[in-house]
């Protein structure tokens, strides 16, 4: 951003005695009276205030990470020029423009770019970054509030207790679901958590199951609790859907030792849909109490699964290879974080049901190295499936992940997260547009990044990560090696976007692991025998990096 220097205005003011002409003129200054002169002194002249520093442009080494793979590297210099080379970006913004995930003026922080020309999922906006200036209610009601991300308006701190409401006098559990019959709160049948009535849901969700906003009752699932049953890559809809109707309270059960987790498994669906004052909360057990859980809860249960039969890049052993259109009807993948549970086939349409206005709590769970649960895991879920305004907080792992498919994505903040916040790979082609990555200010772990985009191991397999991230605000925190983090032959296009790094972190770390005829992946030239878009294209971003 160009410096404005300002300058003083200095008064030279010049005495001379003169005679006092008569004053019967038309001269509408009034004049001394006779035989006395007044003599008016000039006011000192002020001392000016230092004219401060213009703030020097980035440097490459500033701007970008570097990171050599397979003796492979793209230099800092290389991924600003990519930068550089899109229209109406900004790499030498400062924080002071940015409070907390708001821009602090109603005028854009850069010229925007109309996102409605790409894909008519798009809304057009004329503004960066996912708020419409500082007084922006759209992430307002629906989510929870916490040191992560303020956004304001009726939102409840995350830490506090959901409202759940008051328990009329002999409301039972509705059908499908049970009460407990034990009463000890220690043991896994407790009947009431923090005063609430629960209801247990079926560990296996075989026939379609509606779960209403009862006033004082909370539902409870515990250890891998599935709606449905596998149908394979391209087998009919099982016909069974979990419907949760706005306001809902559903809580992961911490009296036994089992990984609890909501998967939905190819074929079935979730009809999970709120309202921007009823959101519907997954949430640990612990946060029905009251000071159950803080600022620094993460990892107290394993989150929300969807797999789908839309196409992925990589297959497991046995099953495909992929094309570019995803056509393969034997190729499939094992999602992570279960065992035995698939996703992919060749129906880039396929549904998996609706989640909106649903927040997501204190979940994510490392298993071990590259075998995480996250807030929300989407394997395989195609253009069918309907994902917006969905709050991921607090998770131990990612906010989102995704696994190849095709499903857009409006209106997801994720706050808190330990790792990444949208981390997507695998053949994924979907769209994205008003997302929200508020890293943890306790600090996230050293390899975090706002955002992840992976392909595979094997660059070139199809069909090729592209992804299209619009109004994106990433405020980074964690120490990494930069907020945006773009390898393995994968291809993306950013557009309106603002990111904010700390000292010593870059914005941007463009990766490429294999070197091709037609140059290094991740960002050689276009190439449609590839499905290669080229490098990665940025658009009206806001970069604020490495602490300026």
């Amino acid at each position: 951003m160009a410096s404005k220097t300002r300058f003083g205005n200095f008064l030279m003011i010049t005495t001379a005695a003169a005679a006092l002409a008569s004053c019967g003129g038309a001269d509408n200054v009034a004049s001394p009276g006779a035989g006395s002169v007044t003599i008016v002194q000039p006011a000192p002249t002020p001392t000016p205030s230092p004219t401060p520093a213009p703030t020097a442009a980035i440097t490459a080494a500033q701007f970008a990470a570097v990171t050599p793979v397979n003796g492979i590297s793209v230099t800092a210099d290389e991924q600003l020029a990519i930068v550089n080379a899109g229209t109406n970006n900004n790499v030498n913004g400062t924080g002071s423009t940015i409070n907390g995930v708001y821009p602090v003026s109603a005028t854009s922080l850069a010229t925007a770019t109309d996102p409605s020309t790409i894909n008519s999922f798009f809304t057009s906006t004329n503004y960066v970054g996912a708020f419409n200036g500082p007084s922006d209610t759209s992430f307002q009601g629906w989510t929870c509030n916490s040191t992560s991300a303020e956004f304001g308006g009726s939102g409840a701190r995350c830490t506090a207790v959901p409202a759940v409401g008051t328990l009329a006098s002999g409301a039972a559990c509705p059908t499908g679901t049970t009460t407990p019959t034990g009463t000890t709160t220690g043991s896994a049948n407790v009947a009431t958590v923090g005063g609430f009535k629960v209801c247990d849901i079926p560990q296996t969700i075989a026939t379609s199951l509606t779960l209403p906003r009862i006033p004082g009752i909370a539902y409870r699932f515990t250890g891998q609790t599935e709606v449905g049953t596998d149908v394979g890559t391209t087998g009919a809809n099982s016909g069974v859907t979990l419907t949760i109707e706005p306001g809902v309270v559903i809580f992961a059960n911490a009296n036994e030792s089992t990984n609890d987790l909501l998967l939905v498994n190819r074929g079935s669906r979730i009809q999970a849909v709120g309202t921007a004052t009823a959101p519907i909360i997954f949430t640990s057990q612990q946060n029905l109490t009251a000071n159950g859980v803080s600022d620094a809860t993460q990892g107290q249960w394993g989150g929300i699964i969807l797999l789908g039969r839309a196409p992925t890049g990589v297959c497991r052993q046995g099953t495909g290879p992929n094309n570019a259109a995803g056509s393969s009807t034997t190729c499939e993948q094992a999602i992570e974080g279960v065992t035995g549970r698939f996703y992919g086939g060749p129906n880039a349409a396929d549904s998996s049901g609706q989640m909106s206005y649903v927040q997501i709590r204190y979940s994510g769970i490392a298993i071990s190295d590259g075998n995480e649960l996250q807030g929300l895991t989407l394997g395989g879920t195609g253009s069918g499936t309907v994902i917006d305004h969905v709050q991921s907080h607090n998770s131990a792992d990612d906010g989102v992940e995704i696994f190849g498919g095709a499903t857009n994505i409006k209106y997801f903040a994720v706050t808190g997260a330990d790792d990444d916040g949208f981390d997507i790979d695998n053949g994924y082609r979907g769209f994205m547009q008003f997302i929200v990555a508020a890293q943890r200010v306790l600090g996230a772990t050293a390899d975090s990044f706002s955002t992840e985009i992976d392909s595979n191991n094997a660059e070139d397999l199809l069909p090729r990560t592209f992804s299209t991230f619009a109004n994106f605000t990433f405020i980074q925190t964690a120490l990494a090696p930069a907020a945006i983090r773009q390898r393995g032959g994968s291809d993306m296009r950013f557009i309106n976007g603002v990111v904010k790094t700390p000292s010593s972190v870059a914005c941007v770390n463009i990766i490429a692991g294999e070197q091709t005829s037609g140059g290094r992946t991740t960002v050689r030239p276009a190439d449609s025998a590839l499905q290669d878009f080229g490098p990665p294209s940025f658009n009206s971003v806001y970069f604020a990096c490495n602490g300026r």
